[in-house]
């Protein structure tokens, strides 16, 4: 008080403090593409994902890669504005969660609870309500491993910030609000034993047993998962191979050229990628060709797509048209996305 007393009256000048800067993320502390053999279709999925921030679901046999490629994302994501890492910033300040070594955080953060985490610790809660998972991924990426083996109760709980990007607890004080805008990202085995549709045949499932098992994934959580991706068990060839792949950085160049384009795009909207597209946007962006209007239409009705999955699957083909720069939506597009909804193909083509 008395040096501010001193500066006041002219005895003294306070000496101005410097802003810090913050630390950039450090170089190899998320792990790289390169360090993954093969499995080109689903980098290239990955890659449109976090190109237009879609939602994406993995399922492929144990062993196939589900997890190494779902940890890489980070890799390939655009960096954080100043005001995504403020935000992130106080939700771990909030959480108790902060380190004096790194007191504000500046990498997309990657929540990975085990799948016996409640359904609080997902949403939040408590006496004095915190973040749960759902907001600790804010601005980054929620991955959910084994999906079937969560609660119902826990996956449920996705349903509402998914379509929000806010959870709201609500406790006998008050209510709180929490944002809770992430990618999610999950990984499932095709069957209880896993091995379904795996080159050697070991799978003991029966049909019924499988529907069972895939069925514990309700469908209106699985309508709002944007893309879903079978990752094929890794062949030897590609096991073997010396030469490294593609490094995360040469992806992560394309991924920000095509994140520019949509910043344009939504420039003062509040919208910064293809994923959260307003409808109104949609009718606007989203202008199908001749021949992709007639592929849009076969799909929706041979699929039997709702509206939301529409949705979604307009909104990918964007993406899609973005990373070839195209102004349009072509057929080639609509033929991809419709690809990486795998679910929705599956004993219906």
């Amino acid at each position: 008080v008395k040096e501010v007393l001193d500066h006041l009256s002219g005895t003294r000048e306070l000496t101005p403090v410097k802003p810090q800067t913050p630390p950039a993320p450090e170089s190899g502390s998320i792990p790289d593409f390169s360090e993954v053999m093969g499995q080109e279709n689903v980098k290239r999925a990955l890659e449109i994902a976090a190109a237009g921030g879609h939602n994406i679901l993995l399922m492929g046999s144990p062993g196939a890669g589900k997890s190494m490629l779902a940890r890489r994302l980070p890799s390939i994501l655009p960096d954080m504005t100043h005001e995504e890492a403020l935000q992130v910033t106080e939700l771990y300040s909030v959480s108790g969660q902060l380190s004096k070594k790194s007191p504000f955080i500046t990498s997309r953060p990657f929540r990975a609870p085990h799948h016996t985490i409640s359904a609080i610790g997902l949403a939040g809660g408590g006496r004095i309500p915190r973040p749960g998972e759902i907001s600790l991924a804010h601005n980054g990426v929620l991955f959910l491993d084994e999906l079937p083996e969560f609660t119902r109760d826990a996956l449920e709980i996705l349903r509402q910030p998914l379509e929000d990007g806010v959870v709201t607890i609500s406790r006998v004080a008050g209510s709180l609000t929490f944002p809770a805008s992430f990618m999610l990202v999950c990984a499932l085995n095709p069957c209880k034993c896993g091995w379904h549709g795996h080159p050697s045949g070991r799978c003991t499932c029966s049909r019924s047993m499988i529907d069972s098992y895939i069925g514990k994934i309700s469908g209106p959580l699985l309508d709002r998962i944007d893309m879903h991706v079978e990752v094929p068990a890794v062949s030897y060839d590609d096991m073997s191979a010396k030469r490294p792949g593609e490094p995360s950085s040469v992806i992560k160049q394309r991924v920000n050229r095509v994140r520019g384009i949509q910043n344009a795009r939504f420039k003062g909207t509040g919208i910064n990628c293809n994923a959260k597209m307003t409808p109104p946007m949609m009718k606007k962006h989203c202008v199908l060709e001749s021949d992709a209007e007639i592929l849009m239409r076969d799909a929706f009705e041979n699929l039997g797509l709702t509206g939301r999955s529409y949705d979604k699957l307009l909104r990918l083909a964007r993406t899609i048209a973005d990373m070839d720069e195209s102004d349009n939506i072509a057929s080639r597009h609509v033929a991809e996305a419709v690809q990486y909804r795998t679910m929705d193909r599956e004993d219906k083509l």
